[in-house]
């Protein structure tokens, strides 16, 4: 819905395209920028004289308010397409303009400077792609990435000789071992810092996953084929009795919650099992760091065989965002590119900025 892009754009005052595969929701974010221009309209305040900023008094104040609004497009990112073709139509068709890529201009970007790539919680392949086409273009001067949905990774060997997913590097291909299961990637997805706060706090948020893993077994057992039935979240569903979720969750997977025992005693039996289902979950939180570490680190390898510099840096506190981990690649050194981060980064009481674990790791 655009909030970064909003930001770089309105906040930064930087020129920025933003690309969206689902042509609503770009529609959703263009209506968002208006309606943040209409209230900087409303304010009567000129942009740059917002009051007081909210930073210690040794800090830069913020850059001020532009009415620069960024450019939507819906169009997919292919991962394995050549720079040119790097931006393609949404799929299917009618969800909004043919997207263009705005590198296909010699110079690099349509105005013919240089771009910065970046994706928050860029989803399965989609960091991979970023990082990939940052390796290949000029025109990219640099990329921040922030992974999400390991899970989604591809992981088999792309048909055009050079990977799409994991691993990226030639290292991590050739170490024994390497290979990651669908699910020990879903399981780095997840917030370690929430869990253990639900865990300390007895917190009736536990029932939730009893609620899956019995979902799960009953999906299986009225269609084999949906060996990993893609539910999306029910909400709240703590406070919903199984057979309420149950009946929300089914449909979701094209089942009829009708032909589907939901109040069976084999049901019965598994909901008492909920202890030992937190307790498993428990066990692959605490591998999910390590996971997650092979994955990124996997990415800051592949660059580095590219002959960049590139860092992992933590950014903010975990317990904020569990994908605090930004990695930062760029064609001149990176002491000049992540100047003063650490400045920026450091607790602020006001702001509620968190510091971060450590220096910029790599």
């Amino acid at each position: 819905q655009g909030h970064l892009s909003r930001f770089l754009a309105f906040g930064l005052g930087l020129s920025v395209t933003a690309v969206e595969s689902d042509g609503r929701l770009a529609s959703m974010a263009e209506r968002f920028d208006q309606e943040l221009l209409r209230e900087l309209g409303k304010t009567g305040v000129p942009p740059g004289n917002e009051g007081p900023p909210r930073r210690r008094q040794n800090r830069a104040p913020p850059p001020p308010l532009t009415p620069r609004c960024p450019h939507h497009v819906a169009g997919r990112l292919d991962p394995g397409a050549p720079w040119g073709e790097f931006l393609l139509p949404p799929d299917p068709p009618g969800l909004g303009p043919a997207a263009q890529n705005p590198l296909r201009e010699p110079g690099g970007s349509e105005g013919g400077s240089r771009v910065l790539v970046t994706g928050l919680h860029a989803c399965g392949d989609l960091s991979p792609a970023l990082l990939r086409h940052f390796a290949r273009s000029p025109s990219v001067a640099a990329v921040a990435s922030v992974g999400c949905c390991y899970m989604k990774l591809s992981t088999a060997p792309a048909p055009l000789g050079y990977p799409l997913g994991y691993p990226l590097s030639t290292w991590v291909a050739r170490l024994p071992g390497h290979q990651l299961s669908y699910r020990a990637r879903e399981g780095a997805c997840h917030a370690l810092e929430e869990y253990t706060g639900r865990l300390d706090g007895e917190s009736s948020c536990l029932r939730a996953h009893c609620y899956r893993a019995v979902l799960e077994t009953l999906i299986r057992a009225a269609d084999p084929s949906k060996k990993r039935p893609g539910v999306q979240t029910v909400k709240k569903s703590h406070t919903l009795t199984f057979p309420q979720y149950a009946r929300l969750g089914l449909p979701r997977v094209g089942l009829d919650p009708a032909t589907v025992p939901l109040d069976s005693e084999a049901v019965v039996a598994m909901l008492e099992q909920q202890h030992k289902v937190v307790a498993f979950f428990s066990l692959t939180q605490l591998l999910a760091p390590l996971v997650e570490t092979l994955i990124l680190l996997d990415r800051l390898l592949y660059l580095r065989e590219q002959g960049f510099q590139c860092a992992l840096v933590p950014l903010f506190d975990p317990r904020f965002s569990p994908r605090n981990l930004v990695l930062v690649a760029a064609r001149t050194p990176l002491s000049t590119v992540l100047s003063g981060l650490d400045e920026d980064s450091s607790e602020d009481e006001d702001t509620g900025v968190a510091e971060p674990h450590g220096e910029g790791q790599s």
